[in-house]
């Protein structure tokens, strides 16, 4: 193992798991004796999670993209500031639930924002900070939708897009990923947990010969 950390990120519509997912494989690299640090997107820290209550509540239309995106890489500045990198640097493993691929889908694919225009803010706010494994877990956008309204108390402000726009990131998810097939990984989230979790061990051990 190198002495710095391995950076893990889970993508994914709503409701595909990736909180569940992300706890189950911190608790099977920690019973290999490995550091690991479970966060976060949009938060994952202080200021960043401040962010995170302005994007996640009201209604959909609260936001102009452009605003929307600006707050959230703003939100992963920090993140990357004051959570992952120094996570990385002392060989821990960082496991994020959400990272930059969410935006390319919730504000590229889901609102039109040109992906141009994320890159650019992307070479900015977070340079040179890629993950060295991406697990899209992938479901049914509807079945998503009805996981994450019986998890959560009130709909998040993303949930209450219309099922059209849960369309677009569920195949923006999977173009990223045949796009990046050395480093992405496409996991069936309509699975069981447990099988869902097993199969997600089971790629990381081939990446990485835990």
């Amino acid at each position: 193992m190198t002495d710095r950390g391995r950076f893990i990120t889970l993508e994914g519509g709503e409701g595909a798991g990736k909180s569940t997912q992300a706890r189950h494989l911190a608790l099977a690299l920690r019973d290999r004796g490995i550091d690991v640090v479970t966060t976060r997107e949009p938060g994952g820290s202080p200021g960043a999670e401040d962010i995170r209550s302005l994007l996640v509540e009201g209604e959909p239309g609260r936001w102009d993209t452009l605003v929307e995106t600006l707050m959230m890489f703003a939100a992963r500045a920090d993140h990357a500031v004051h959570t992952i990198r120094p996570a990385l640097k002392r060989g821990a493993w960082v496991l994020c639930d959400r990272f930059t691929d969410s935006t390319y889908a919730y504000q590229g694919a889901g609102r039109g924002l040109p992906r141009e225009t994320i890159r650019r803010i992307e070479s900015i706010a977070v340079p040179d900070l890629k993950p060295d494994l991406t697990l899209m877990l992938d479901l049914p956008s509807e079945t998503g939708l009805r996981r994450a309204a019986a998890r959560n108390q009130g709909e998040t402000r993303f949930e209450r897009f219309d099922i059209a726009f849960h369309e677009r990131l569920r195949e923006a998810f999977r173009e990223i990923a045949r796009h990046h097939p050395e480093r992405c990984a496409l996991i069936d989230a309509s699975a069981a947990a447990d099988d869902v979790a097993a199969a997600i061990l089971r790629t990381v051990e081939a990446r990485f010969g835990v």
